[in-house]
């Protein structure tokens, strides 16, 4: 699986690619110029239970901290990833 950014200064997703099918994605927003807000994970219902949203989420995390941008989680699953994860709560804002 390929992951892609895509970003306009406004809004940017994580996009995890299975050849040319589009796996998940997640969404964020930015607010100012060193923070941005997930609102928004999907992953595709045939790639459930095997880790998508994990690996985008994973991948946003350490763009930001090679960025020094801090994020505010406010998806369900990306909240609940940050509660469960210790390690990669250094990037919450």
């Amino acid at each position: 699986m390929e992951i892609k950014q895509i970003d306009d200064k406004k809004n940017g997703a994580f996009i995890v690619l299975d050849g040319d099918k589009k796996a998940g994605e997640m969404a964020y927003v930015w607010a100012g110029n060193d923070k941005i807000i997930i609102d928004h994970t999907e992953v595709d219902e045939a790639y459930g239970g095997q880790g998508v949203g994990k690996k985008a989420l994973l991948s946003l995390v350490d763009w930001v901290r090679k960025e020094n941008i801090k994020v505010i989680p406010l998806c369900p699953f990306s909240k609940a990833q940050f509660d469960k994860n210790p390690e990669i709560r250094d990037v919450l804002s």
